[in-house]
């Protein structure tokens, strides 16, 4: 991909809402705190972008206003009208344009596609698999963009290793098979059933490599962990992971304690002045496997990670996650 210092101007986004001044606070050209976390993750997503992907370079290079616009537009290949429309409503408080209204009143026409059962093992145990959110033809596709990304051959092992500067995590967001899921009916609908709505963002998000384990390559962690902050109350929110390919119990899979929701809080409170992120709960913990298309959906408050590859076979994913506008960001972290 290009750098942001390579590219020359290319047509303004100025009609995107708070674009500019979310450049000038992630430069540190100004601490005006003109929006808040959830307006950024908006925006990021409206835009196509990764949160890591959009970070990183702004912090390290600084680019003016113009270079940081090209970027942009030279990332996603071009920008989805109906999302920026959607966007920039939201962002001025008006209501919806009558495009993504069809859009939501469709999801939520549709059957439901977690059933009783589905929807009984989610309030008891955290967790729901989503079976075929992508069709396995769609999943096929995500593989072979995986092994193009990584330049890997599935013939060939000894290519599996390749040195790597965020372990598991593969940090490549656009390309069309990669929007399967995030525009997946299935998909949709399912966090619209955990949520209580259909009015969600789906997450631009990478992919995940995770290869046998080896004398000399173990996996890098962090195992079970949580993304959000600790602190009390922790609001409700989800995450989510598609496998690309047929995914066994041992072979590197979701790992996460399930259930874990329901005592948390008194949990937290016993630790006292322990920090919970250092204590052991593998004892407890179980892996999720699942087939080829299929979606993994938790609870963030769940303690959840990547597990050791057992098998001879990598681990291919792609993570993805649907939220509502006004979910909670806790401000203090713990």
């Amino acid at each position: 991909m290009a750098t942001l210092a390579s590219l020359a101007p290319l047509p303004s986004l100025a009609h995107v809402r708070g674009i500019e001044d979310y450049w000038l606070r992630r430069t540190g050209r100004t601490e005006q705190r003109g929006a808040n976390d959830m307006a950024d993750r908006i925006l990021l997503d409206a835009l196509g972008l990764g949160i890591e992907q959009t970070l990183l370079p702004l912090l390290r290079e600084r680019p003016d206003f113009p270079t940081f616009e090209a970027w942009v537009l030279e990332t996603v290949g071009g920008l989805d009208a109906d999302r920026i429309a959607r966007y920039n409503a939201w962002y001025d408080g008006l209501p919806m344009p009558e495009a993504t209204r069809r859009r939501l009143a469709a999801i939520d026409a549709m059957a439901p596609v977690l059933d009783a059962d589905d929807l009984r093992h989610w309030d008891e145990h955290g967790y729901v698999v989503l079976r075929t959110a992508i069709d396995r033809e769609e999943a096929a596709d995500l593989e072979a963009l995986l092994w193009q990304v990584i330049d890997a051959r599935p013939d060939d092992p000894a290519t599996w290793y390749g040195p790597r500067t965020n372990g598991i995590m593969i940090q490549h967001f656009q390309h069309p098979a990669q929007e399967t899921v995030r525009r997946s009916a299935r998909a949709h609908k399912a966090f619209a059933q955990l949520w209580g709505t259909s009015d969600l963002w789906s997450t631009t998000d990478r992919m995940s490599f995770n290869p046998p384990e080896k004398p000399d390559h173990c996996l890098p962690g962090p195992r079970r962990h949580w993304d959000v902050s600790l602190a009390l109350p922790i609001p409700f929110g989800t995450q989510g992971i598609l496998y690309m390919t047929d995914t066994a119990a041992d072979q590197g899979a979701l790992e996460l304690v399930p259930g874990f929701q329901h005592r948390i809080e008194s949990w937290l409170d016993a630790l006292g002045d322990t920090d919970p992120r250092q204590v052991d709960l593998s004892a407890e913990a179980i892996t999720v496997p699942a087939a080829a298309g299929d979606l993994v959906i938790w609870r963030q408050d769940l303690p959840h990670g990547p597990s050791p590859n057992g098998t001879d076979r990598p681990r291919m994913a792609q993570y993805i996650n649907m939220y509502s506008p006004a979910a909670q960001v806790n401000p203090v972290w713990r």
